[in-house]
């Protein structure tokens, strides 16, 4: 293949990583199954990453970063707390039923690299990630529509996370759409439940109901 600069080679390194990964387990994501699906040579793959591991890292940021550009994109573009948060996890939904693969490969990842002592810190760095964007999108959407959050932002955090983590394992084993959609409502009024305006009453939850599909 032509000679490609060492950003293109590292972004088809991760898509091949993930294409892998999903079909055959994180066992069988050697780097030489990683190049031959990008259709790379192996120098071409150490010219880019130092090792698999590194490779593994790189594709966790692109998946969450990805999740969290689109799900922000929708939090500016919702004027109340219900339709923020439901329109985010839309936008996180819609991604997931255009690559399933994706999240496969990173449930495939948590489980096995809780399995495997050489890849033991990833669990930690993969939750984190997830963590880290669910803050971001809280705060983002708490300042979007002016309210404020009940429990601490790292608490909240974790809950989103839980339920979002939840949607996708239940989508993957079913592939049902209208179960998801009305899964989303209940989360977006599980985490609107958690907001007060800036005089400290409870959020409005009149939106959620002309929300409602």
């Amino acid at each position: 293949m032509a000679r490609l600069p060492a950003d293109q080679r590292r972004a088809a390194l991760v898509q091949a990583a993930l294409v892998v990964i999903a079909r055959d387990g994180v066992h069988g994501a050697t780097t030489r199954a990683i190049v031959a699906e990008a259709h790379m040579s192996l120098a071409s793959f150490h010219y880019a990453y130092r090792s698999r591991d590194e490779l593994i890292r790189e594709v966790i940021s692109f998946v969450v970063d990805q999740q969290e550009a689109v799900s922000r994109a929708a939090l500016v573009a919702s004027d109340d707390l219900w339709s923020t948060v439901r329109s985010a996890l839309q936008a996180y939904f819609e991604l997931l039923t255009e690559y399933p693969e994706r999240e496969q490969a990173m449930f495939e990842l948590m489980h096995y690299s809780m399995r495997s002592p050489e890849l033991g810190t990833l669990p930690a760095v993969q939750h984190g990630s997830y963590l880290t964007a669910a803050r971001a999108l809280l705060e983002v959407g708490a300042t979007a529509v002016g309210v404020a959050w009940t429990l601490p932002i790292d608490d909240l955090a974790r809950i989103l996370v839980a339920l979002t983590d939840g949607l996708t394992y239940a989508w993957l084993a079913d592939r049902d759409d209208g179960a998801a959609g009305r899964l989303m409502d209940h989360i977006a009024d599980t985490v609107a439940g958690f907001a007060v305006t800036s005089t400290g009453t409870a959020a409005d939850a009149a939106p959620r109901k002309e929300a409602r599909r």
